[in-house]
């Protein structure tokens, strides 16, 4: 069992374990050409040659980051796996300086538990204007913001 950043043999299992929650409407569905596209943001949680999580730490700006894609596969869940992916994506954002981490998601729970406080989504502008604009759910978003600082 670890946590190791991703590999191009793992975008198809990394994209069908976000698209089994999308299709819940969990979260937002990824095509395989943004996965490859952001490799180097995401990471994995492999236990015994199966990815078991992702999660992605994204760049937006000089002190500004976004957790993207958390997904642990359901008969993994309650394992402390999401926890782990979060906490090493969060010791990254510190050691590139980024001073904020923010996530848009359904399960704000999850993330107030990790330290995350709520914020409206206005406060994000480089997301706003960046992401969102391309979002089919945009300007109806009933994604949480949420955001840590450090």
């Amino acid at each position: 069992m670890k946590i190791r950043k991703a590999k191009t043999t793992d975008i198809k299992q990394v994209q069908k374990l976000i698209n089994e929650f999308a299709k819940k409407e969990k979260m937002l569905p990824r095509s395989l050409n943004d996965l490859y596209e952001s490799i180097r943001d995401i990471l994995v949680y492999e236990d015994k040659g199966q990815i078991k999580g992702a999660c992605a730490l994204h760049i937006l700006w000089e002190d500004l980051a976004e957790i993207r894609s958390l997904a642990v596969r359901e008969d993994s869940q309650e394992k402390g796996i999401g926890n782990r992916l979060l906490k090493t994506c969060l010791t990254e954002a510190k050691r590139l300086g980024i001073k904020r981490v923010f996530a848009l998601t359904y399960q704000p729970e999850f993330f107030r538990k990790m330290g995350f406080s709520d914020i409206d989504k206005s406060r994000l502008p480089q997301k706003i204007w960046g992401d969102c604009l391309r979002c089919p759910r945009f300007p109806e978003c009933d994604e949480f913001a949420v955001i840590v600082e450090f």
